[in-house]
């Protein structure tokens, strides 16, 4: 006889959600210090490296103001002072990918018009 296999479509939204609860805690417990201070590191990085948007970014601004309190002004002027010279290929970088986004805007209406006339 063969094992039933179950998916998540097999409980009701509260078993779910206390499944998930009881896999979070037990994961949890389960990891070494190592393995949580290596997941930590991980997730932190990932939220404030991999921000998409201003709204994200300023997310991960408000985060790192708090965190660094009132050294925060202090450590700003150091990393300000200290590459002052690539502020430029920020500016550069922002332009480009402005060019990028506004060239495949434009692939894309030119794509979709082509698309309606080949039915």
């Amino acid at each position: 006889m063969k094992k039933k296999t179950f998916t998540y479509s097999d409980l009701s939204k509260k078993q779910l959600e206390n499944l998930k609860e009881l896999y979070v805690q037990k994961k949890v417990e389960s990891m070494t210090h190592k393995e949580l201070k290596g997941f930590v590191l991980e997730t932190i990085s990932h939220q404030i490296n991999d921000t998409i948007g201003k709204e994200e970014e300023m997310e991960a601004w408000q985060e790192m103001s708090n965190f660094f309190g009132e050294h925060f002004e202090i450590i700003i002027f150091e990393m300000q002072k200290k590459y002052s010279d690539e502020k430029n290929l920020i500016e550069n970088e922002i332009d480009s990918h402005k060019q990028r986004m506004a060239f495949l805007e434009r692939n894309n209406l030119q794509q979709e018009k082509q698309d309606m006339w080949n039915d």
